[in-house]
């Protein structure tokens, strides 16, 4: 058997990082899994993509995005008039951080 791309140590590493509680066995099938996942990724790198276009997505994904039209902004005075509390042209609200003066 070849060498294992991810050793125990390191998968209980992970799992520590991760706050998960493995038993031996877990962790050696995890061991296993890991191992397997690795071993297909770099089996990819020997793969020509060289004629392969750059995609985001694996599927064309148009975005419904509306017309971008400049239109009529609300009215500051009425829009401030629905708000609980306005000050200097916008809306009050509470104060959430110490400020030192």
């Amino acid at each position: 058997m070849a060498d294992p791309k991810i050793t125990l140590e390191q998968v209980l590493h992970v799992a520590k990082l991760a706050r998960l509680t493995l038993s031996d066995q877990e962790a050696r099938q995890m061991q296993e899994q890991l191992d397997a996942i690795l071993g297909y990724m770099e089996g990819l790198d020997d793969l020509d993509v060289s004629e392969v276009p750059p995609t985001f997505h694996s599927i064309p994904m148009d975005a419904p995005l509306r017309p971008d039209v400049p239109e009529r902004c609300s009215d500051r005075a009425e829009t401030l008039a629905q708000a609980p509390a306005s000050e200097a042209g916008g809306y009050a609200v509470p104060l959430v951080l110490e400020v030192d003066s």
